[in-house]
Formats: C-alpha cells, structure tokens, sequence
C-alpha cells in the first residue's frame, strides 16, 4: 500500500508557510529578537538543563548542585536584564523602523536603503539596527555574570540547603541610606530619547560604512552576536566565580570548567550544525518568499527566520545535548588537576 506524503507543493504546506499565526510570530521574533532568545534561555535553564545536569552519570552531586544553580541564575538574570534594558531598545528601534525620517538623517536613509525601495528592506540597515538590539546583550555580559555568581549561594542554600562559607571580617550590612531617594523614573518620552540617541549612532559614518561594507552577512549576524555576547559572558563569569567568597573553594573549578568546557563546545556544534543546514533553509526561505511575496512584511518574517534558527540550535545543544557533557567533563579535569598539583607538592 503506497502512502501519500504532503509534498512541499501541497496546499496544506502552502497554508502552513502563509499561516497568520506564524507570520505574526516570525515579526514578534525579528522586532524582539533578544526577548525571544532570552525567553527560550529562561525557559530552557528553569527545566532541559537542570534535568540534564541531575542526569549526568558518575559525578559529585554537589558539583551538580552548583551546575543547576548556575543555570537557573543565568536563566533569571537574562531574562530580568533583557525586559529591563533590551526590551525598550528594541521598541526605541521599531519607532525608526516605521518613521526613520523623524530620526535619521536624510543622507543616512540615502546611503543604508541603497537600490532597495524600503529602508527597512535594506541589507545594511537591518545589520545596523540588529547589531544595536542584540549588541544590549553583549553590553550587559559582565553585570549578568556579576548578578548570577551573587545569586548562585542563595539558590543553592534555598534549593538544596547548602549555606555559603562563613567569611570572617566580612561587613554583611548594607547601607540603604546610599540608595534612599535613588529611584529610576522611566516616566516620560524614555522609548522617543532613545530612538533619537540610536539614531545618531546609525547617522554616524563609520557606522554606516561597517553596515553597507557588511551587509551581506546580515542573515548571520544574529549568531555572530550570540557567539561573541556567550564569550565575554563566560570569561567574566569564570573571573567572578574564582573570585566569589560565597562559594566553595574545592566547587569554583569545576563549575568554571563546566562553563568554559559549555561555552566552546556549545559554539562548536552550533556552527557546525548550522552551516550544514545552512542550504536547507535558504531553499526554506527561498520557498518561503515566493508564498509570501506580496505580503510588505516579508523582510520582517524572512528576518525573524534568521534569529529563529540559530537561537534554536544554540539552545538545543547548550541546554539539552550538552550539560550531561560539560558536567562529567569538568568534574574529571578539576580531579585530574588537583591530583597532578598533589602529586608535584609530595614529590
């Protein structure tokens, strides 16, 4: 008996690939493309991960504890930093996205839209304005890292009840009285400064230079940023941790390695994995557009493809695939370097 397959030529894959439901997420996604990956971590760190970690076999479970921690913290702190600094960005660029007039100058929007009919159609322009939204991601890396390695001892006393070590001398009052009257007011035009302030930074003509000389590596810019943002995340996280008081000393090694041995491997795979998809999906993308070729929002869809798909296989491999990895693998090189400096002390 013959099966009937759904051939790409189908009406029924025809109705998925111009499905309103999708193409609405597809926009969200290019207009919010750090929320999206900073939503997927948080989801991803809270449940995939910690699961991952338990499972791995033959490892101290305290060094799992310490793994989970850092995950959930990770997962909380991106997601509270992305709403608190990239969210409004994002917005602050969608205002020059549908009036660029208002905050460009006239020569920039001649010089970024090129032979394109729409600035935001334009290669150049969606680079400059991509590297602005996820460039609030990179920026915050160190205060991420800071803020998780806080919070690692709180998760770890309030979810498997181990305390921090005690440090003697250590002053734990905070002075309030620095901060009283200190609040932030996001009341007024915060969104309009801010379209205003990027767009003297896209009005500038090194960076209009970089954009117009780069543009055809727009589609993977997303993942040029993820990759650099998860570099500088993981260093300076590797340097708070050895430098943190509230976590065990004979724990700091593994848990940095476990970081570092996530890092590498995570961006190895996920570059590897993704240029071998990569003529799969601009045969996808291809399809795609002739389907959608008279919606004005193609640009934004085909956009939102292009973060969609390398936000995905990162968080595949570093939350799903790698974690029972990573944690086997840093356990037996803290132990194998902690035998080899004992053995060279007693020789």
């Amino acid at each position: 008996m013959r099966v009937n397959n759904i051939s790409r030529n189908s009406t029924s894959f025809t109705g998925l690939l111009n499905n309103k439901i999708l193409l609405k997420s597809l926009a969200n996604i290019s207009e919010h493309g750090t929320s999206f990956a900073a939503g997927t971590s948080l989801a991803m760190s809270l449940t995939v991960r910690p699961l991952a970690i338990w499972a791995t076999p033959d490892t101290e479970k305290e060094n799992k504890q310490y793994a989970i921690s850092n995950s959930i913290c990770s997962g909380i702190v991106k997601f509270g930093m992305v709403e608190a600094i990239a969210l409004p960005v994002e917005n602050a660029v969608k205002n020059i996205d549908k009036d660029a007039s208002s905050y460009l100058k006239p020569e920039t929007i001649k010089n970024l839209a090129g032979k394109s009919e729409m600035l935001v159609q334009a290669k150049s322009y969606k680079l400059a304005s991509q590297i602005v939204k996820l460039g609030t991601g990179f920026l915050s890396a160190v205060p991420k890292s800071v803020l998780t390695v806080a919070f690692i001892p709180i998760i770890m006393d309030k979810l498997f009840n181990i305390r921090k070590p005690e440090v003697k001398g250590k002053n734990e009052e905070m002075s309030s009285q620095e901060h009283k009257g200190k609040t932030v007011s996001f009341k007024g035009h915060l969104t309009e400064r801010l379209s205003r302030g990027i767009g003297k930074f896209i009005d500038n003509k090194y960076v209009q230079n970089f954009a117009i000389k780069h543009e055809a590596d727009e589609k993977n810019i997303a993942k040029h940023m993820s990759a650099m943002t998860d570099i500088l995340l993981t260093a300076s996280s590797a340097v708070m941790t050895n430098r943190s008081p509230d976590i065990k000393e004979d724990r700091k090694k593994a848990l940095i390695y476990n970081n570092i041995a996530s890092t590498f491997i995570t961006l190895s795979l996920g570059y590897g994995v993704d240029n071998v998809l990569k003529k799969n999906c601009e045969k996808f993308i291809e399809r795609f557009s002739k389907i959608n070729k008279a919606d004005p929002m193609l640009h934004k869809y085909i956009e939102g493809i292009n973060i969609l798909r390398p936000a995905l296989i990162f968080a595949g491999i570093y939350y799903g695939v790698l974690p029972i990895f990573s944690t086997y693998i840093a356990e037996k090189i803290d132990k194998f370097i902690t035998r080899k400096n004992s053995e060279t002390k007693f020789a």
